[in-house]
């Protein structure tokens, strides 16, 4: 083999050495001065002519360089290896398998929620919590203003000018458009406060139906209570607040029991690796492992 001009001697191979000899690609740093010279370039790009100028002829001198390091022969660099009989002895494949360590347990890593609730589940509960709030608004609409579309007509007022300008008597008569709009808009709202229930209550301490039932609606109640003068004035001025946080809670404890009572999913850290890159399905978790 020719030895290529400007890299070392390439030592002789010992006759009869106790030892084996490998050839490697002798290094050179002619890739660097290449990847820098086309850096450079490209940067010209956006900087200035010259540095795309200074990177191209960098490349090409690089390229010269590292072209001469390969042809007409090729640098290479000679390892001397053990003999055979000094190597050290060829290490046997353990036959057991690896054991996953399970969640939680030895030093794995838990993310909060391990189990989160199905977003079906969510919207069932917001319907089923909305129904209960509405059965609640239809009570007070008849018991404190004896019309059983008072409510309904609050809720739609923010839509309808004629109820943000109507009187008591325009409030307490039935409307179609107050009904349709009203029905819309409350159902809306409750599965997607169901979604939240849903969503969060998994991520809470026990005593889901506490915080569903209870805190929750005292936080949503507060919220309500600062903003509806602006979205709603009319409403505003003729809420019932302790009927508003009595409804409120309906929908937390109706939602809550719902969402808490549905079957639970496992989030994907349950999944084993090959299950999480989609080769292969994931298993259902036992009942037992699921109650640990």
């Amino acid at each position: 083999m020719s030895h290529v001009p400007g890299s070392p001697a390439i030592p002789p191979r010992p006759e009869g050495a106790d030892s084996e000899i490998i050839e490697l690609p002798a290094p050179t740093a002619w890739p660097l001065v290449v990847a820098l010279g086309v850096t450079l370039a490209l940067g010209g790009l956006v900087t200035h002519v010259a540095v795309s100028v200074a990177g191209i002829a960098l490349a090409l001198i690089g390229a010269a360089g590292w072209w001469r390091d390969v042809l007409p022969a090729p640098g290479v660099e000679r390892i001397a290896l053990p003999a055979a009989g000094r190597a050290a002895p060829r290490v046997a494949p353990a036959p057991a398998a690896v054991e996953t360590p399970g969640i939680g347990v030895a030093g794995h890593r838990t993310r909060v929620p391990v189990e989160v609730q199905p977003y079906s589940a969510g919207i069932v509960g917001g319907l089923v919590g909305g129904l209960a709030m509405a059965v609640l608004a239809l009570a007070y609409g008849l018991i404190a203003e004896r019309s059983l579309w008072y409510s309904i007509n609050l809720l739609s007022a923010a839509a309808i000018p004629r109820l943000t300008q109507g009187t008591l008597a325009d409030l307490r008569a039935f409307s179609l458009p107050a009904l349709v709009i009203g029905t819309i808009v409350h159902g809306l709202l409750s599965m997607l406060a169901g979604l939240l229930y849903a969503v969060i209550l998994p991520m809470l301490p026990r005593r889901h139906m506490l915080w569903g039932g209870v805190v929750a609606p005292l936080l949503w109640t507060g919220l309500v209570w600062a903003v509806i003068d602006i979205v709603n004035p009319i409403l505003g001025a003729r809420v019932d607040w302790p009927w508003f946080v009595a409804s409120q809670m309906a929908f937390g404890l109706a939602t809550g029991f719902v969402v808490a009572r549905a079957h639970p999913l496992a989030t994907m850290q349950t999944w084993s690796l090959a299950a999480r890159a989609g080769v292969e399905a994931s298993r259902p978790r036992p009942e037992g492992e699921r109650d640990r």
